[in-house]
């Protein structure tokens, strides 16, 4: 049994949502996620999607999008991204899993799950480029930042109280904490209190050349969007692999 990882599946079965407008990557995505997915991921293992699962914006139009991914192998931990408008309550994204006879889902969102060795938790986050934050945003900026903080909290103790044999936490985010000239300091601070180690994060596309993992005040943050792994599920590996 294994552990994988990506980001950004950003579906659109039920919807117009050309993606290969962000590049030629792009093209045929849906067909690269399945084949590849369907030829590395068994029934047994577990594939954490941070964020950015469907272009839908209720839970009709994610129907297809999440029948797409259940029939996938393996158990799926779902967690928000900037564009996942279909997301309500945990009550009512249970339920519509629920009514539609998804088994292999479920949310990662205020919570934390014992997967294999490893104990896995995290939140969406925030990241807003340096051009958009302005005086007049600085304030919602600072609003949402405490409230991810606050989830993030939340999850991380979720996963403490998980712990019986000193498993490594592994975070997962869809907005990097860290990426370029930007540093979430609050993210960043809780991370160090909680001794993290590796992070996972999604949301960046077109950048291919950059490194994978960049090491931050000792935590490796790995950038795990879909089209940077070219629609290949990444594996998490021991670090003494």
């Amino acid at each position: 049994m294994s552990l994988f990882v990506m980001a950004d599946l950003h579906l659109s079965n039920s919807t117009n949502k050309p993606m290969d407008i962000f590049g030629s990557r792009w093209t045929d995505y849906m067909e690269k996620i399945k084949k590849n997915w369907c030829a590395i991921v068994n029934d047994d293992d577990t594939v954490i999607v941070p964020g950015d699962i469907s272009w839908a914006i209720d839970y009709d139009e994610a129907y297809l999008d999440f029948k797409f991914i259940d029939e996938l192998p393996g158990k799926k931990l779902i967690g928000k991204g900037n564009h996942d408008y279909w997301w309500g309550t945990m009550s009512k994204n249970r339920a519509f899993l629920k009514q539609n006879g998804f088994k292999t889902i479920d949310f990662l969102f205020n919570n934390a799950y014992k997967v294999e060795d490893y104990i896995v938790c995290g939140t969406r986050g925030w990241y807003v480029d340096e051009k958009l934050q302005t005086p007049a945003t600085d304030a919602e900026y600072e609003k949402i930042v405490a409230r991810e903080a606050c989830r993030l909290k939340i999850s991380l103790d979720e996963a403490v109280k998980l712990r019986e044999n000193d498993e490594q936490i592994l975070v997962f985010f869809h907005f990097p904490p860290v990426f370029n000239s930007f540093v979430c300091d609050e993210i960043i601070d809780i991370l160090l209190e909680y001794d993290i180690k590796n992070c996972y994060f999604g949301h960046i596309h077109g950048s291919y050349a950059i490194p994978r993992t960049i090491n931050y005040k000792g935590i490796d943050f790995s950038l795990i969007s879909s089209d940077y792994s070219n629609f290949i599920p990444m594996i998490i590996m021991p670090k003494d692999f």
